[in-house]
């Protein structure tokens, strides 16, 4: 996988990927499939993986491979990442918070808020709704598709001139405005990053605050999400975090390149999120427990569309259902942005969640280390004395 597949389609291809572990029988070891998972990834040309269990037993973690090929450091459980379109669950949350609060209605146009702000080329603000810009049924182009852009930010000669760029959300949705739009609003289902672009500025001009703020105070702030943050402008990841790598090309042949210091303003709203394996198990957890939306917000979130050429999944209000191979049904997103392919997901009751890492972006699938961890084992006792047996799982409040 390409590192401009990443960040253009990766989140909607992932809907569909191959996920390649089937259904067993329960090892004796509960999360044997999911440590089994992680190394096959890294046997196949992924860096290295770090992902976290939440469930009835406690909270479980597996590494494999390396965090920096350089030095041969390992992976780390408490890695910070950047987890890419994982951060639509938290913007449409934030929303659908709004929507509680009587300050927007998910039927308004996106004109209301954002004036003449989609227009050219067939766009029209006036006849999309916030909703359709959160379920990706706008039509709107996808910018991070326009050529030019991908040319700049994605492959090597590009990327190695311009990682330091900052973006506005406006210049975003501007390179958008220059296509025709996919199709009529309404009338179809495409993956675009700038509904999500558009979706933050919204925040802002319902709030006065930016959607970086609101995110922060309505969400990681309550969840005690100490290792999640919106950077913004900041190049840097926060310690501990292992190096990001990409191919810098269309290919998953040759040079490998360290990606990790960028200007994550490219992906604005649509995927500049970075954070942790267990601080995105707890998110999901609490969300799909209740904690952050009121039941009415809730079930509007978890009201899906299909996803053409993919019948085990379908796409709410950021959020993704996905049926996995043994017929269990989990809610979470995926992510991919330059060096870094993440998934996290939980069963509708909030009691079974995983999160995963790969910091490398033209290989592997996170979605196997799901599918292991759902239906590969059953979590039985996990053998004691086992380096990487379960912990007790911190208060869920």
């Amino acid at each position: 996988m390409s590192v401009r597949t990443a960040l253009v389609a990766a989140t909607a291809l992932a809907l569909s990927a191959a996920l390649v572990a089937p259904a067993a029988a329960a090892p004796a070891d509960g999360h044997r499939a999911t440590r089994e998972a992680a190394r096959a990834a890294v046997a196949a040309g992924v860096p290295g993986v770090t992902a976290t269990v939440r469930d009835p037993h406690g909270t479980w973690s597996t590494t494999a491979g390396v965090g920096d090929t350089r030095t041969g450091a390992p992976r780390s459980a408490s890695d910070h990442y950047r987890v890419g379109s994982v951060t639509k669950t938290f913007v449409a949350t934030v929303l659908l918070q709004l929507e509680a609060q009587g300050r927007l209605s998910l039927d308004d146009t996106v004109d209301k808020w954002l004036p003449r702000v989609v227009r050219g080329h067939g766009h029209d603000g006036r006849r999309i709704t916030v909703r359709q810009l959160l379920n990706h049924t706008s039509g709107i182009f996808n910018y991070t598709a326009d050529d030019d852009f991908g040319r700049t930010y994605f492959l090597k000669d590009g990327f190695l001139r311009h990682r330091y760029d900052t973006l506005t959300p406006a210049e975003l949705v501007g390179i958008a405005m220059r296509h025709e739009p996919v199709f009529a609003p309404g009338t179809g289902w495409s993956y675009s990053n700038t509904n999500y672009v558009l979706a933050g500025m919204v925040i802002k001009a319902v709030t006065g605050h930016s959607y970086a703020r609101e995110i922060t105070r309505r969400v990681i702030e309550p969840l005690h999400l100490t290792g999640t943050s919106v950077p913004g402008t900041r190049h840097t990841l926060p310690s501990p975090s292992s190096r990001a790598y990409s191919k810098l090309a269309d290919t998953a042949t040759g040079p490998t390149y360290d990606v990790t210091a960028l200007n994550p303003s490219l992906a604005s709203s649509a995927g500049e999120i970075v954070s942790t394996s267990a601080d995105l198990t707890r998110f999901y957890q609490a969300l799909l427990r209740g904690r952050l939306l009121p039941a009415r917000q809730l079930t509007e979130m978890r009201t899906t569309v299909p996803v053409p050429g993919d019948p085990g999944s379908a796409y709410g209000l950021g959020l993704i259902d996905r049926t996995l191979s043994c017929g269990v049904h989990v809610w979470g997103h995926d992510g991919g942005i330059h060096g870094s392919s993440s998934t996290a997901a939980t069963t509708a009751d909030g009691r079974h969640a995983l999160a995963a890492n790969f910091n490398g972006d033209w290989t592997g699938d996170p979605g196997a280390v799901l599918e292991a961890e759902f239906c590969g084992d059953a979590r039985k006792n996990v053998p004691p004395g086992d380096v990487e047996n379960a912990r007790p799982a911190p208060s869920q409040g």
